[in-house]
Parts: C-alpha cells; structure tokens; sequence
C-alpha cells in the first residue's frame, strides 16, 4: 500500500511541475512580409542586451518562405527587455553572408525596424515583454 501511494504522489508531482513548465511565460510572434524571394529561409534570433549580435541568442527559430512572408512564434518568454534580428538566408548556410568589404550581402532587420546605418543597435530594437503576449512586423 505505502509503494502505491508513493507512485500516485510521484505520478502528481510529475504532471503538476510539467504543466506549470508549458504554461509559464509569453508569446512574441514575428511576422515579415517583404521578403524579396521565396528562396532560402528566414532565421530569427531572440536576444537579451547580453547576447544581441553576439552569436546565437535566447531562441533562435527559423522557417521557409511562402509568397514572401513567415510568421514565427517565440514561446515561454519570461518578462524582460529583448530585441529580435531577423535575415533572409538565401543559400541556406545558417549564417548570414558578408561581401569582401563587411556589408551584408543578404537582406536583416530588427525590431522597431530602425534601419540607421551600421548594423542593429540594441538600444533601438528593444522592447519590453509584460503580462501580454506581443507581436512584431519586421521588414527587412
């Protein structure tokens, strides 16, 4: 009798600490519709101040492009401060290509869609995730 309680105990603690791990946190759906072509995919980097252009961020997603536009969706952010980069892989390498002189050869974008000169700056993506979930256009 006691080695079935404790089964029954174990089999609850384990369904309520997995039902609390899938709904905890937000959503930030990533929409981009000028895609110039439907070749290659689409990857999208969700980032902190601490890792934005500096390699892989918090989530990384990426998707195929149907009539130049993806829709993508981070799932279980936790409240804080982030900024998304987005490009448009055309060969499919995973990486985003440069020319022999440092610019781009393929199409990016950030959130806020601020496109100075130079590459994304943190400080002009960034956005703030609450207690809403949040959706983004971004252009490349």
């Amino acid at each position: 009798m006691k080695t079935i309680t404790t089964i029954i105990a174990l089999l609850l603690f384990v369904n309520f600490t997995q039902a609390q791990e899938t709904n905890t946190g937000k959503t930030i759906t990533v929409k981009i519709n000028n895609i110039a072509n439907n070749n290659g995919q689409i990857l999208v980097s969700l980032n902190n101040e601490a890792t934005f252009m500096k390699g892989k961020g918090i989530q990384n997603l990426k998707s195929t492009i149907e009539n130049g536009s993806v829709i993508l969706t981070f799932k279980n952010v936790e409240p804080g401060i982030y900024a998304i980069i987005a490009f448009h892989d055309e060969n499919s390498n995973n990486q985003m290509d440069f020319e022999t002189n440092g610019i781009p050869k393929e199409s990016y974008g950030a959130s806020n869609n601020d496109m100075s000169f130079g590459p994304p700056q943190f400080n002009t993506a960034k956005f703030q995730v609450r207690d809403e979930d949040v959706a983004l256009n971004i252009k490349l």
